[in-house]
């Protein structure tokens, strides 16, 4: 079975958000084709986000979700989806399907701030 939420840490590598995420062999795996910007406006009250950031996502609807992503079409063996009541669409690679077996009809995200390992005192 498999997981409900996901998480992943997106961060700014090169002019973009990228992620690594060892359990699906992924590194450095970038966001493209209005993805980043559709992250730009998600994190924009994460201070420092683009050292790193914790996004949540799911294919259901969970507490506290910050955005629901509505599949459009399937392009280049990815998938385009528009952020609901925004005038912004993304393009997510074929890496979306070490995550979900087809694409979901409907993704919803939430963004946080990072919390370091070891709190300072």
């Amino acid at each position: 079975m498999a997981n409900t939420l996901m998480v992943i840490a997106p961060y700014w590598y090169q002019g973009t958000w990228v992620f690594d995420d060892e359990s699906a062999g992924l590194n450095k795996e970038p966001f493209v084709a209005g993805v980043p910007e559709m992250i730009d406006n998600l994190t924009k009250g994460i201070p420092n986000a683009r050292s790193g950031f914790r996004l949540i996502f799911s294919s259901a609807p969970f507490p506290g979700y910050q955005r629901e992503l509505t599949w459009v079409k399937e392009e280049y063996d990815g998938n385009w989806y528009r952020v609901e009541g925004q005038l912004m669409e993304g393009w997510l690679c074929p890496a979306l399907l070490r995550y979900f077996e087809s694409a979901p009809g409907k993704l919803y995200v939430k963004a946080e701030q990072l919390q370091p390992l070891y709190p300072q005192s």
